[in-house]
């Protein structure tokens, strides 16, 4: 499957989830009704004080017209009210995690590692994430250890790339080799793109509304202990009736997460097979899961995570969220022997020195091999664009690890620094004209401060050149800084950069792409919840948007005329045109006043609409979008940055181009 269909199926999913959690509802809203008519009686007589069911004696002759008629009003708002709490209370813990994947993490005990750690496990963590980040072209997730849990497990958790956070246990970092690792996090990076994360916070919530009442059960069960009196008794049972319809709230909690979890497992493992094209790590990965004694369970309380986890983590085994690890490990290498694990055990309790540490991809002369990188992997096809989207691979990291290694190391420092995140993102919009920076630097110093405008300054001395081909990669690895400062920080820099790109009175490609992708992220930071990934908008009511975006991208991407019409028709063609209609399309459409002055407002007011379509619309526009680019046979730096400013826009995750000698 790609993107668009991973996308589909979580969408589906979300329809099927609904209904298991309006099946539960019901179903505990009758047993609630159940417990109310045994301690609360249906009949007049019972809804006086000490009066329960087993005062009753329905063997007695005309009794049961007398005392179990149901008490109609009651029950009706019983019902409301049980039914009314679960919902107020799963949209409650949804509403609580609005802080995102870092949110479950800390709730779990998750540590933040830092960008700048000198741990070497917990740096080659991060080395790792922020490789594939780059590679599938989303922006570097949080990253958390899990301290205290000697299990192998991992987790993605977010509405959205922007607000995601990958965490692993302790016993990842210390068990698994670089490869294994690799596999683990490439299998979020799954889940990731695959549209996963949203329906497990979504799952979170409705699994916290159903266990609710057991919650409350507990509660009164701790109440009726304190009192001996008889109504205390009655609390108290009132109390085990609760925990027992809770625990049936329970098991249709673990139902809907097996319905949910266990085939995608399967297609995040497959996801990061074709991830990294090392199918051993993940295969490796998962035998030491089978061969530790711990193996992957939690030892906090996993029962609201463990639909998201990389394996099993509760020790109980009813309704697994899993597949058995047996199974998923045949599914990547079908010839495994779990006589395997016997020895991968023994491999495992020998002394010796654990994690070794691996770095990045570091090779000799990676600076001068990222320059040509761009043009070394510029000949694409249309159809390799459109399933690359979500679905990156090995050569994709190769390219990542060659960018990510030849970025200077005090832009990269500075990156990783919250105290020095903006002013880096300030740094890439100075430009070259002495007169307009200093203008730029000024309105630094008016909205950051003195310190911010000094920062700035230090890296342009340091830096004064970055290359092209760095600079998008770099603001990936600025953003996870970025969003641990105040939501008002992040407005007022938006609006500061904003204020950067029009000091020159004009907008320049780059300074549009940087402005897009970041606002994109924030926006998406700062409203979670929204960041849906379709609407249900059609292409055929938005014929004016798509031909302003394909004029747009044909302009930048060529430059006579005459050959950005060529690329015009080509797009146009391929969402089926009219041929009359494309032919009517003149060279002086290229000259056009707006595609000089105002081809960004004109951009922005499209990609605001055009963000409301189908998952299938989309996919179409992104078909056309890609036969643009590559009508050359050539993808150029500029039309990279820009492709990726509009995927953002649209929710799409652009991967990076992989060198033309790694593809098969």
């Amino acid at each position: 499957m790609n993107f668009f269909e991973h996308q589909a199926r979580a969408r589906r999913r979300t329809l099927g989830l609904i209904g298991l959690f309006v099946l539960a509802l019901v179903s505990i809203v009758i047993l609630v009704d159940l417990v109310v008519l045994v301690f609360f009686g249906s009949y007049h007589e019972l809804a006086q004080p000490g009066r329960y069911m087993d005062y009753v004696d329905l063997g007695v002759p005309g009794l049961f017209d007398r005392y179990v008629r149901p008490n109609l009003p009651l029950l009706f708002w019983v019902s409301l009210a049980t039914g009314g709490g679960i919902a107020l209370a799963s949209q409650i813990r949804i509403l609580t995690l609005r802080g995102g994947g870092g949110a479950v993490a800390r709730g779990l005990g998750g540590t933040l590692v830092p960008p700048d750690t000198t741990d070497p496990l917990r740096r080659r963590l991060r080395n790792v994430v922020e490789e594939m980040a780059i590679a599938a072209g989303v922006p570097v997730p949080e990253v958390y250890v899990l301290d205290q849990e000697p299990g192998i497990n991992a987790f993605a958790a977010g509405y959205s790339p922007s607000d995601a956070a990958i965490a692993v246990t302790q016993g990842t970092l210390e068990t698994l080799n670089r490869a294994e690792l690799q596999g683990v996090v490439a299998h979020e990076f799954g889940h990731i793109l695959n549209g996963d994360m949203r329906l497990n916070i979504r799952l979170m919530g409705v699994l916290f509304g159903i266990l609710v009442l057991a919650l409350l059960g507990r509660f009164l069960l701790n109440s009726g202990r304190l009192s001996a009196r008889r109504d205390g008794r009655g609390i108290l049972s009132l109390g085990l009736a609760l925990v027992a319809v809770g625990y049936v709230g329970l098991f249709f909690g673990r139902l809907i997460k097996a319905s949910v979890s266990r085939q995608r497992e399967f297609l995040a493992d497959a996801s990061a097979v074709q991830f990294t094209r090392h199918p051993e790590g993940i295969a490796g990965a998962l035998k030491k899961i089978g061969a530790a004694g711990m193996g992957s369970t939690l030892r906090a309380n996993a029962e609201e995570v463990a639909h998201m986890l990389f394996a099993q983590g509760l020790s109980s085994r009813m309704l697994a969220t899993h597949p058995p690890i047996e199974a998923r490990i045949r599914a990547i290498e079908p010839g495994f022997d779990p006589a395997e694990l016997v020895e991968i055990a023994r491999s495992m309790r020998r002394p010796g020195p654990v994690g070794v540490p691996g770095g990045s991809v570091e090779p000799a002369g990676v600076a001068e091999a990222v320059a040509p990188l761009a043009a070394r992997g510029a000949a694409v096809s249309p159809e390799s664009l459109v399933q690359g989207i979500g679905r990156p691979g090995a050569g994709q990291i190769l390219a990542a690890s060659l960018i990510a290694a030849a970025i200077p190391k005090t832009l990269e420092r500075a990156a990783h620094s919250t105290e020095w995140a903006a002013s880096v993102l300030c740094y890439l919009l100075m430009g070259a004209d002495p007169e307009v920076r200093e203008q730029r630097l000024l309105m630094v110093a008016e909205t950051l401060g003195q310190e911010a405008e000094h920062q700035v300054g230090v890296l342009l001395k340091e830096v004064p050149d970055l290359a092209s081909e760095l600079r998008i990669p770099l603001l990936d690895l600025t953003f996870p800084a970025l969003r641990r400062r105040p939501a008002a920080e992040l407005e007022r820099l938006l609006g500061l950069v904003d204020r950067l790109i029009l000091a020159d009175g004009q907008v320049a490609l780059f300074e549009y792409v940087l402005a897009k992708l970041l606002a994109r992220q924030i926006r998406d930071l700062l409203s979670p919840a929204s960041a849906g990934v379709a609407g249900s908008g059609r292409l055929v009511g938005a014929t004016r948007e798509v031909v302003v975006l394909l004029t747009v991208l044909a302009r930048h991407g060529n430059g006579r005329p005459e050959d950005a019409r060529r690329a015009l028709i080509v797009g146009l063609k391929r969402l089926g045109a009219k041929l009359q209609a494309v032919e009517r399309i003149k060279e002086d459409w290229f000259e056009s006043d707006w595609l000089e002055r105002e081809w960004s407002v004109r951009l922005d007011a499209a990609l605001a609409r055009l963000d409301q379509l189908r998952l299938e619309d989309k996919q179409c526009l992104l078909g056309a979008m890609a036969a643009v680019v590559v009508e050359d046979g050539r993808v150029a730096p500029d039309e990279m940055e820009l492709l990726r400013a509009i995927c953002a826009a649209l929710r799409m995750p652009l991967p990076v181009l992989e060198p033309a000698e790694n593809r098969s």
